[in-house]
């Protein structure tokens, strides 16, 4: 079947697009309000797109009254934020994070989250977190007025001590056990892992 994205509504464009890009990163964003209360979301729109310099992005929507969502408003004022990463033991408590949460209430306080001073911006990381990085605002993207797309430039990182080989500078993947969004309120663990042999390209005579 194909469907040409202009005769399909906001929805189910949606419906399509999450249904089979996937799994998909998710970035659990810590941000600061200026009470200094501390938020924390997750983000499936997400990926890192190069490493010089390291940037990401993510996609934050209006919420369905219309009002600017508490990271949105946040890295507007601040210019700064965490993205820090998921794993299993953390999975249900970052999707509680999801959940309505008013500016005055922070996710990690309610949750029982530990925060972190960050090492070169003011707001804090996820202690927890398996990776966490430090992002300066590189550049916000308006689309259509309902939705930014927010890019970052990572400037510190931050890993779990037992996840990364120092001398290889790799990660050790039988440690780390990343959760992926699939879609609504379904996530995928990532264990079941394929490892193909280097591919040798044409051959020629």
């Amino acid at each position: 079947m194909e469907y040409s994205p202009s005769d399909l509504t906001q929805r189910e464009r949606y419906k399509v697009l999450t249904s089979f890009v996937l799994p998909r990163p998710i970035a659990w964003v810590t941000s600061q309000g200026a009470d200094g209360v501390v938020n924390a979301a997750p983000f499936s729109f997400f990926n890192v797109f190069c490493e010089d310099p390291p940037l990401c992005m993510f996609a934050v929507n209006r919420r369905p009254d219309g009002r600017e969502k508490d990271t949105l408003v946040n890295i507007q004022r601040l210019g700064e934020f965490v993205v820090n990463l998921t794993d299993e033991p953390l999975a249900r408590a970052m999707h509680e994070t999801s959940g309505d949460f008013p500016p005055e209430i922070g996710e990690p306080d309610y949750l029982g989250l530990k925060l972190a001073p960050s090492s070169r911006i003011a707001v804090p990381r996820l202690v927890e977190a398996p990776f966490a990085m430090e992002c300066k605002t590189w550049k916000l993207i308006d689309v259509n007025g309902d939705r930014q797309l927010i890019m970052g430039e990572g400037i510190h990182f931050h890993i779990r001590d037992e996840l990364w080989d120092r001398e290889a500078m790799r990660v050790y993947m039988e440690r780390y056990h990343p959760i992926g969004r699939m879609f609504a309120d379904r996530y995928c663990r990532t264990d079941d892992r394929v490892v193909f042999p280097a591919a040798e390209g044409a051959k020629t005579k």
